[in-house]
């Protein structure tokens, strides 16, 4: 299995038992002490958050879930697809399963969408909010839409048919890995920051010594992106009343206009900002700062979360 150097806390691998089979994470520190759930981004998993954790406050819990299709998690049924529904009821199923009446979250990319709909939904039941380079869902966009409908629906189709076949996928030694990792969406990931991923997406080749192959569900490479009106966002924005760190990453921000006028996305900020208890950093790095150059963010969060959820105010399951 892929090796890497051990740089976590004491933290214990989870099951949570759901109705297609179970969500798979990663709990730091005491059991005894509401976590912080971290969300990680599309096609990523738990392992996303790994240098990040360890340079953050230890006083309180983490707990990191792979989504489904995801890292360790299971795949949801044959036939069926990946939809921001399916992540969304992920989280509430976890959170039922403790029952807890109050949650944190901390969340990258996809996750940070799931978490968006959370807190708007559930304003009294979220008390703290971070977001790393992911505030919305995209506003509905006919080019990504006719795309999907056109060959994204079929490209489901195929993976679906891949998965049920018994054959192993295409393996490929530790090096090619990196590369591909490397070569993912937003083509940031370091070779160095890449093995955290790694470990909870691939497995040993039974037919190739010395090479791996993934294992997380092809569907989700054909999943729809998260997309709803503009008028919805808005009245979903104005719903969130948490504490919310919002962390923009300067590379990726770049590239915002690839998917939607950034109008859209500067307007719900400036409704953002109408909670006092807002606050939005900036950093220079790409879309997986917090996994390439963790220590850019860390500071920021940590002084957060020690704000909102202090060593004085521990939060008893």
């Amino acid at each position: 299995m892929v090796q890497l150097n051990d740089l976590e806390r004491q933290v214990d691998e989870i099951i949570i038992n759901v109705p297609w089979g179970h969500i798979a994470g990663k709990w730091w520190g005491s059991k005894s002490c509401r976590p912080i759930i971290l969300l990680h981004g599309w096609q990523d998993n738990a392992g996303s958050f790994d240098p990040l954790v360890v340079e953050l406050p230890n006083h309180i819990s983490y707990l990191a879930i792979d989504l489904p299709g995801h890292g360790l998690s299971s795949r949801i049924p044959d036939g069926m697809m990946y939809s921001m529904e399916t992540h969304y009821l992920a989280l509430l199923l976890v959170l039922e399963h403790f029952k807890w009446d109050k949650v944190s979250l901390m969340s990258h990319s996809l996750g940070s969408v799931v978490a968006f709909y959370f807190a708007a939904n559930f304003p009294d039941k979220c008390d703290l909010l971070i977001g790393l380079d992911g505030l919305k869902p995209i506003n509905i966009n006919y080019d990504i839409l006719n795309r999907y409908f056109s060959f994204g629906v079929l490209q489901a189709i195929k993976a679906d048919i891949r998965n049920r076949d018994d054959s192993e996928p295409p393996s490929y030694t530790f090096d090619e890995l990196l590369d591909k990792v490397k070569a993912g969406v937003f083509m940031e990931i370091s070779r160095e920051a890449a093995p955290y991923l790694l470990k909870r997406a691939v497995k040993p080749s039974q037919l190739y010594p010395n090479k791996f192959y993934f294992t997380r569900d092809d569907r989700l490479r054909a999943s729809t992106v998260p997309m709803q009106s503009h008028e919805a966002t808005v009245k979903f924005a104005k719903n969130i009343t948490s504490p919310y760190c919002f962390i923009e990453a300067s590379e990726s921000a770049a590239m915002l206009g690839a998917f939607e006028d950034p109008k859209y996305y500067d307007e719900i900020m400036e409704i953002m900002h109408e909670n006092p208890n807002f606050e939005k950093h900036r950093v220079i790095g790409g879309h997986h700062v917090h996994l390439n150059e963790c220590n850019k963010v860390s500071g920021i969060i940590s002084s957060f979360i020690n704000k909102y959820r202090p060593p004085s105010v521990l939060s008893k399951l």
